[in-house]
Order: C-alpha cells, then structure tokens, then sequence
C-alpha cells in the first residue's frame, strides 16, 4: 500500500503515469496479482495505490528489484518520489481472514475501500484481534454493500495492524446499518484499554483506475 498526497495541479499527469506506465509494469512482476489506484473520499492521504501480491517475496524478485532500482524518467518526475507528499509505504501480510476464500479470490479490485491503520498498546492485542475478528468483523459483513473485511499485519512501515474494508460504494459506511453498527460496538469495553489511528485514517478510498462502472 503506498499513500501518498498529490497537489490538484499534478493530478492528471499523475493518474495518466499511473494508468499508462506504473500499474501495467508493476503487473508484470512475478508475484503481482492485481492493483488499482483509489482517491479519498474522507480522510486522507488523497491517493492510495494498493498491490494483492502472492507474498512478500513478490518485492524481493530480480524483476521488481530491478524495476524498482530503475525508475524511469516519467516515474523520478511525477510519482510519489517526484510530486508525492508525507508518502506512506506499507508491506503487509494477511492476518484475517487467515486463508484465501475460493469464492471471493480473483474478483477484482473493489469498487470503494475504508483503510484504517490502527495503533495497537501490545498489552491489548490479542483481545483486539479477538473481538476484530469474532465480534466487529461479522457484524460488519451484515451491512448491506459490505463486500469484505481484511486485515492485516505491516511488516515494512507502521503502524502494525491494517484493516480494509471492501465496498460496493463509498457511501457504505455513511449508511443506517453502518452507523447502528458502530453503536453496538463494544471493542473499548471489551479489551480493557484503548487504541487509535495513524494520521489521516481511517480514510475511505474510491476506486479511480481500473475505471469503475459507475
């Protein structure tokens, strides 16, 4: 996942790069799977550029090292590195759920996502995970336009825990059933102590290449 804040003036140019060089040659690593490129809604940083990789080992192989260690002119004058602002670039693996559901894997990148990047107190962690994944998830999954919950460990960058929420829209979690949800939520009381969010999160992305359907 790489955040990344992009003033208005680059932001044609920027979404062309992406679009017409960055997302077709990061595709071409062994290991990518899938990608796509989100502008926020709420929250920020404004761009969110996010990779499914087979592994971790998908970033450590010659072609991506090599591309990687290579940018090319376009990519030095107008990427993150060039035009990018309090640039955010995370590394994750896969806590939760924790295998790949044959009925959900391959099904595209989601129309709208919610990042939240979470500070968790080591003290609280494992009823965090608990309650996340037994209580918050499955609740979560009821609301109507809620397509997935993941989360996920940050192995390169900070903070820890990742959760994305996959959605049909990005008005999901302005909805009704959103909201009563967040009412009956009892994660404070549950473990003991508190938690909170990295700058900016959680932000709510909608998808702006691959171009959606509506």
């Amino acid at each position: 996942m790489v955040f990344t804040n992009v003033d208005s003036e680059h932001d044609f140019e920027f979404n062309k790069w992406y679009v017409e060089e960055h997302l077709p040659e990061r595709l071409s690593a062994p290991g990518f799977l899938d990608g796509a490129l989100y502008q926020a809604t709420k929250g920020s940083p404004r761009y969110l550029a996010i990779y499914e990789l087979e592994s971790v080992a998908a970033m450590e192989t010659a072609e991506y090292l090599h591309m990687s260690q290579n940018p090319t002119n376009w990519t030095k004058r107008i990427g993150p590195s060039g035009v990018g602002r309090g640039v955010v670039r995370n590394i994750c693996t896969q806590i939760s759920p924790a295998k790949g559901d044959p009925d959900t894997m391959g099904r595209g990148m989601a129309p709208a996502l919610q990042v939240g990047r979470m500070v968790v107190p080591e003290e609280i962690e494992e009823k965090y995970n608990d309650y996340y994944d037994n209580q918050r998830t499955p609740r979560n999954l009821t609301v109507p336009g809620c397509l997935a919950v993941r989360r996920y460990h940050v192995i390169d960058g900070s903070p820890k825990y990742t959760t994305v929420y996959e959605f049909e829209h990005e008005k999901v979690p302005e909805s009704m059933a959103w909201n009563a949800g967040r009412g009956e939520d009892k994660m404070h009381d549950y473990i003991g102590g508190s938690y909170g969010h990295a700058a900016g999160s959680p932000g709510v992305y909608r998808c702006i290449s691959p171009p959606r359907a509506f």
